[in-house]
């Protein structure tokens, strides 16, 4: 919930307490609906944002890599790092408003510009509560 760099195996947050099984239970979804629940409850949007940059070595290495052209893999860790972290963001956001769900889910990257080579994950959804729809 503070948004604290969490071992993927922990429980809990070191930082808060927090539990993390709540956000880990929490069923994601691009659209607007997860076949086999119905939504009880809207709770509101929902943002997870991870800005990224590389340093002065990624960036020599990334730019020996586009000499040979192809995948600038120097930057496919951070860009993955990045989107798993807005994800998880989102998720902690949504947790903390009582959801036990966010659908609706739209990723989008931008470059902040300014000749920084910052980019900016973006996952923004719908905290929703669900329920099986055969209660």
């Amino acid at each position: 919930m503070c948004e604290a760099e969490v071992n993927g195996n922990a429980r809990f947050c070191p930082k808060c307490g927090a539990s993390l099984e709540a956000i880990r239970s929490i069923i994601v979804a691009t659209t607007p609906t997860i076949p086999g629940y119905k939504i009880k409850r809207v709770l509101g949007v929902v943002t997870g944002l991870s800005p990224r940059t590389r340093g002065m070595l990624g960036r020599f290495i990334a730019g020996i890599e586009t000499i040979f052209g192809g995948e600038v893999k120097a930057f496919t860790t951070e860009i993955e790092k990045a989107r798993i972290e807005a994800l998880e963001r989102m998720k902690a956001k949504a947790a903390a408003m009582g959801a036990n769900a966010v659908v609706g889910v739209d990723l989008e990257t931008s470059d902040l510009g300014l000749g920084a080579g910052v980019i900016v994950i973006s996952a923004t959804g719908t905290a929703v509560i669900i329920e099986p729809e055969w209660q």
